[in-house]
């Protein structure tokens, strides 16, 4: 089988070389870049199914890469930071990352994130062999195809990353149910977190601002206060 490539930026030799080590001992081919520019020339070239990228570097910052890329692409991201206040994760998720990870790190912690990522990925991808072959859910202004990974709001397509993918299906899916903001983390990152009501509220952000006519006036993704976030038919 043909080995998955995840691509570290890191402009600090060791951690990308650290990085690498955990990787490739999972059996993942590791491509090192010691700058945003390379990056980007990596991700045209090659065919890379994951990003690893850290925010602090010399000419375009991580923020801005992971922006850029976002731009073209829903590959996930996973920003790799010293920087570990609320307002720095927030930011970073708020620019299309999808998972981050404070520096100093423990490496299996990454290598977990990385394979639960991966594993989003798969599923949702069309082109990935074991794809999950769903029926489309219909709802007023939104159509989801779990196979296709396509999003239709409004009559027109939308481009969303496998975690927010996860999250609107999850919300479609169970229709009328208010989920919770830790229900939600749980549920899509398969894990439990402290800090879980930030992560998703920005993922929240990210999702009704590419789906909704207008974010400020949310029609499809009700926030129930002080309980959660629906969908209504």
């Amino acid at each position: 089988m043909k080995q998955v490539s995840i691509l570290v930026i890191d402009d600090d030799k060791e951690i990308a070389d650290l990085v690498e080590i955990h990787l490739v001992s999972e059996g993942y081919r590791v491509i090192k870049s010691n700058s945003a520019k390379e990056g980007l020339t990596y991700l045209e070239k090659e065919s890379i199914k994951l990003v690893i990228l850290d925010i602090m570097m010399p000419g375009m910052d991580g923020l801005t890469l992971c922006g850029k890329i976002r731009e073209t692409n829903t590959v996930p991201i996973i920003i790799l930071s010293a920087r570990s206040t609320d307002l720095d994760k927030i930011i970073g998720l708020g620019t299309g990352a999808d998972d981050y990870v404070t520096k100093p790190f423990n490496p299996l912690e990454l290598t977990a994130r990385v394979k639960s990522q991966l594993r989003r990925y798969t599923k949702l991808n069309p082109n990935s062999p074991g794809g999950n072959q769903n029926n489309e859910i219909i709802l007023d202004h939104l159509i989801i195809n779990k196979e296709t990974h396509k999003v239709i709001a409004y009559g027109k397509n939308v481009k969303l990353t496998p975690i927010e993918f996860d999250i609107l299906y999850l919300l479609a899916g169970n229709v009328g149910r208010v989920f919770s903001t830790d229900e939600i983390f749980e549920r899509v990152w398969n894990e439990k977190m402290f800090d879980a009501n930030n992560t998703v509220m920005v993922h929240i952000r990210r999702i009704r601002e590419k789906i909704e006519m207008d974010s400020r006036d949310a029609r499809i993704i009700k926030t129930v206060w002080g309980v959660g976030y629906k969908i209504e038919e």
